[in-house]
């Protein structure tokens, strides 16, 4: 599998450079060339596989440049840390279902991604011999779960942007009370799009990037998209052993488009009809909501709400 930017300045490159890589050297967002499709046969083979044997089969559909039994590895440790073998159990209300995904170590959804991207990024540095410097930010959830995700590692430092008194007591503290000496929380002014933009422009100096050998842990990285990618194939074999119509309807609170593009890969890989339709839940800073419904792409102030995660105005996603 090749992966291509969204700005089409680089060359083609595999699974793994793509990870280290991050963000593109052109700027843009890296995507797989071509979307695998899985057929109805394929798809009634998979119902009765647990979270981890799923997960190896989504995934290794667009990685070709691990070994299986690698990655079936990497996989199975990865969601060792959740506290239930389901990972991302399904729970029914009549015809609601939702998805449990706070079930990973610091109770944030990012964790089901961030846990795998951990393990992944030290397996290859293991491989090369290199030390990685993660530099990240965040509205919260992803900076409680980056940390998590590589506290402790070897070969690996982790730098988060969080802007000040503008995340939740709990995520603070997750993240500001880890004393592992290769986690480093910087707390900036200003919110969680001004924080972004400080890593952006970091990583567009590639002479500084390869020199300091960045790596990037926010939602830009596409094995973060990809691993999110999982559930959706899960709850649609889950909903389909428990209903005639399988066609599902995804509702996903939606900040900086990551998740509700892994929703999309997801439509695009299974069945047509599958995924019905993927509805964007947004809060006051509704940006994707206005572009969606009116065409409207202008950047607002960022409103400070009680769902600090969302409080997104520049969804770096949705250039993908």
């Amino acid at each position: 599998m090749q992966y291509l930017s969204t700005r089409g300045g680089i060359q083609p490159i595999s699974f793994t450079k793509a990870v280290m890589m991050g963000l593109a050297e052109d700027g843009g967002l890296l995507l797989p060339r071509t979307i695998p499709r899985i057929d109805s046969q394929t798809l009634a083979a998979w119902k009765d596989l647990g979270y981890a044997e799923l997960a190896f089969e989504v995934m290794s559909r667009f990685i070709d440049d691990i070994p299986a039994s690698d990655l079936k590895a990497l996989i199975n440790r990865s969601y060792t840390s959740f506290d239930t073998p389901e990972v991302t159990p399904l729970v029914h209300y009549g015809n609601l279902h939702i998805l449990e995904l706070f079930h990973g170590p610091t109770l944030a959804f990012k964790d089901v991604a961030l846990q795998f991207l951990g393990n992944l990024f030290e397996y290859l540095l293991g491989k090369s011999g290199e030390v990685l410097n993660i530099l990240g930010a965040t509205s919260g959830d992803t900076g409680s779960a980056a940390i998590y995700g590589v506290r402790g590692k070897e070969r690996i430092r982790i730098f988060i942007l969080h802007p000040h008194k503008r995340v939740s007591p709990v995520q603070e503290k997750q993240m500001t009370s880890i004393m592992d000496g290769n986690v480093f929380n910087i707390a900036i002014q200003g919110s969680f799009d001004d924080g972004q933009a400080i890593v952006k422009e970091i990583f567009s100096d590639i002479e500084f990037k390869n020199r300091m050998n960045l790596g990037a842990i926010n939602s830009i990285n596409w094995a973060r998209v990809l691993a999110q990618v999982v559930y959706y194939v899960y709850s649609c074999l889950h909903i389909a052993r428990h209903e005639n119509d399988g066609s599902l309807t995804f509702s996903i609170p939606t900040g900086n488009f990551g998740d509700i593009f892994a929703g999309f890969i997801a439509k695009r890989m299974l069945p047509e009809g599958s995924i019905r339709q993927l509805v964007l839940a947004t809060n006051s800073n509704d940006i994707l909501a206005r572009f969606v419904n009116k065409g409207d792409y202008s950047l607002g102030k960022v409103v400070q709400t009680s769902s600090p995660s969302m409080d997104i105005q520049a969804a770096s996603n949705f250039e993908r």
